[in-house]
């Protein structure tokens, strides 16, 4: 059994996840649980892309689990987590963590995208050596891929634009979040390239490349004055 890109222990992370953002995410939990649903059906769509050719290179990946949905979600739930502390017990603003919840899902979304299209280019480099790589490769980039990530970060965006409620400036908060999800994905690409060497997983690649999204939003946003 599979539902969209996950399968069953997928779902039912998936789920678990769903129901903490929505328990613990006060007025943010909602609209954050359908952000992650949107990259999830984002995620089928690009997975799907090119599907003959990803089968004959061997790359074609159908269903993901739940160390998947844990390493794409977990920086996202607690984001949300905090989002609903906050509204209790204020220390931060409202709208710098919107950025940050937006900015994660953005990151992960270019990076889904980079892998999924990128794989239909030609033969990749390395992000770090600059030495071109066998596709499927972590840490190798390609054109194609840079610009489908590009888009996956500008999708996030765009519902960032017109999903943050009571925010000011949407234009500067898109902005925000798509330069934040593009170079969240750059640093998934770096952590792919020590993968190589045996540092580090994909999981925590994905991992860190949501905190990254978060991380760069936040100071974005702060220097910004948003």
């Amino acid at each position: 059994m599979t539902f969209l890109t996950l399968d069953i222990k997928g779902v039912v992370s998936g789920i678990a996840i769903g129901v903490v953002m929505l328990a613990f995410g006060g007025s943010f939990g909602l609209l954050a649980f359908g952000m992650l649903f949107w990259f999830l059906f984002l995620s089928a769509i690009v997975t799907n892309v090119g599907i003959t050719k990803k089968k004959k290179l061997g790359l074609y990946e159908k269903a993901r689990g739940y160390k998947n949905v844990l390493a794409n979600g977990f920086v996202p739930m607690v984001i949300a987590i905090l989002f609903g502390i906050n509204a209790l017990h204020p220390f931060a603003s409202g709208t710098l963590l919107e950025v940050a919840y937006f900015s994660s899902v953005a990151a992960i979304t270019a990076d889904k995208f980079a892998s999924e299209v990128g794989v239909l280019d030609g033969f990749p480099i390395s992000i770090v050596s600059l030495r071109k790589v066998a596709k499927g490769t972590s840490g190798g980039i390609t054109g194609l891929g840079t610009t489908a990530s590009a888009v996956g970060a500008l999708l996030i965006g765009v519902m960032a634009f017109f999903f943050s409620h009571g925010i000011a400036a949407y234009v500067l908060i898109a902005s925000v979040v798509f330069i934040s999800g593009f170079f969240g994905s750059i640093v998934d690409s770096v952590l792919g390239y020590f993968e190589e060497k045996g540092i580090g997983n994909k999981y925590t690649s994905n991992f860190f490349c949501a905190l990254a999204g978060a991380v760069i939003g936040v100071i974005l946003a702060l220097i910004l004055g948003i």
